[in-house]
């Protein structure tokens, strides 16, 4: 095992070496990719705010905020304040330039449609769409806006495409705030349900996809389901634990007097600890950062159990997943789903595995593309930044895919890191030789900390350009 570590770890390092082809000509990309998305807008001035603005974003600046940006740039820090938050050009035709880039290069016949509310703390009243609701980064009710965003996930690679901000009831019922955030006048209140089937609406033909998924907001509503289920979506819909329904697999049961019972009601925390062991399998998941990832399945035919029975009137399956983590924790998650009795469990791990990447969708965009780190108080201006946000964190998707065919280590954050000096050498002693002999050290660390943790599991790392997603 030791001699073949050492031959894997030298083909590791060779998969980490920078080449000269992954720095070269990125700013001259950047330039061209920008130039389908600023066709949208109308006025030069608005198309030259927006270059200058996404280069901000990928910048290393610190606090990329529109005064950071402009200061940065040497431009009127008004002029682009202006241009984000309150200057009328429409971000939707940017939006679907977005998806019909993603749908176009990374589109799978089996790919996934993930919904994710996702909540950013603010102070104040405000800010549009501001109030006292749950926030799920923190755990509680907190003062926040909430927005819900689209990922699509394959095989190939994720992003997230589309965002909807969610005005709550009283926002959307009081004029003198709706007026002075800039609320158009034809936003009414949705639920975040009703938001996310508006997206998919619009979006389903240009995104090749097999399945639907969302965490437990999602799935909790009968209603969304059945809207899916009507839609001909097939869905794995994360479900909380107190969920109650009815095991149609159970064994019959019988009363004193011989006569059949219903089958009983019980939560789905209460079904998953009563199986017997043998109803688990574990599936392989896919190659982790730390090792192989691995979870046990277990599934059973139901109905959920509600008192409005118009509510679900079809057969769903449930998914059960369990994680057993290395601090000895087990870690169960509920999923409902509408799809056939014979999928294969490996099929649902790929599904939940899918579901997790707008995880890791969320986190690219606020680490390397400032999705939350925004100044704005104006329904326009925060959906302009969410927007340019957006498009900014797929050019890196887009330039990570380009470089792994000569850097198979490349990651986005490391694509990152090169464009933020690139930017920067513009200006400073920056020279690509030196970006690039840094990035190997640096790519070499991280893929040698992989591979030592795969040989205290004793097995052998993967290699990079082996791996599919």
């Amino acid at each position: 095992m030791d001699r073949r570590f050492e031959v894997r770890k030298q083909q590791i390092l060779a998969e980490c070496v920078m080449d000269r082809r992954v720095v070269n000509g990125m700013l001259k990309r950047l330039g061209q990719f920008i130039l389908p998305f600023a066709e949208h807008l109308l006025a030069p001035s608005q198309r030259a705010h927006a270059s200058t603005y996404l280069r901000g974003l990928l910048s290393d600046l610190k606090r990329k905020s529109a005064e950071g940006i402009a200061y940065d740039h040497d431009q009127d820090r008004q002029d682009l304040q202006h241009f984000l938050g309150r200057s009328d050009w429409d971000h939707r035709p940017l939006l679907k330039e977005l998806v019909s880039q993603v749908g176009r290069e990374i589109g799978c016949a089996d790919g996934v449609i993930v919904f994710d509310p996702s909540a950013f703390r603010k102070q104040g009243q405000k800010s549009v769409g501001v109030a006292r609701q749950w926030c799920g980064r923190l755990g509680k009710v907190e003062n926040c806006q909430v927005g819900v965003y689209v990922g699509y996930v394959s095989r190939e690679e994720h992003a997230l495409v589309d965002l909807r901000l969610y005005l709550p009831e009283a926002w959307a019922k009081d004029r003198k705030r709706r007026r002075q955030a800039g609320v158009p006048k034809e936003v009414r209140f949705q639920t975040r349900h009703g938001l996310a089937l508006e997206m998919l609406g619009e979006h389903r033909d240009q995104l090749p996809h097999a399945w639907v998924a969302g965490d437990d907001e999602m799935g909790r509503s009968g209603h969304f389901r059945r809207d899916l289920q009507g839609r001909d979506e097939g869905y794995l819909l994360a479900v909380p634990s107190n969920t109650t329904l009815r095991d149609l697999l159970a064994p019959p049961a019988y009363g004193q007097s011989g006569r059949r019972l219903k089958p009983r009601q019980q939560q789905v925390q209460q079904w998953s600890t009563a199986l017997p062991e043998e109803a688990w399998t574990l599936i392989d998941v896919r190659d982790g950062e730390k090792g192989p990832l691995r979870v046990e399945m277990a599934i059973g035919r139901v109905v959920e159990a509600k008192t409005d029975r118009r509510w679900m009137r079809y057969i769903e399956t449930l998914v059960v997943v369990r994680t057993h983590h290395a601090d000895g924790a087990v870690k169960y998650d509920y999923h409902l789903s509408n799809a056939p009795p014979q999928t294969p469990l490996a099929e649902f791990a790929r599904v939940f595995c899918a579901m997790h990447r707008i995880e890791e969708c969320l986190k690219r965009a606020k680490s390397e593309a400032a999705l939350a780190d925004y100044a704005v108080r104006t329904w326009d201006g925060w959906h302009h930044h969410q927007t340019l946000s957006l498009i900014a964190t797929w050019f890196l998707i887009r330039e990570a895919r380009r470089e792994k065919k000569y850097t198979p280590a490349i990651t986005v954050p490391l694509i990152h890191r090169i464009l933020a000096w690139l930017l920067r050498a513009l200006r400073t002693r920056y020279t690509s030789t030196r970006i690039r002999r840094f990035l190997d050290r640096l790519t070499s660390r991280k893929e040698l900390a992989r591979a030592y943790h795969y040989h205290a599991l004793k097995l052998l790392p993967p290699l990079r350009i082996h791996q599919r997603r």
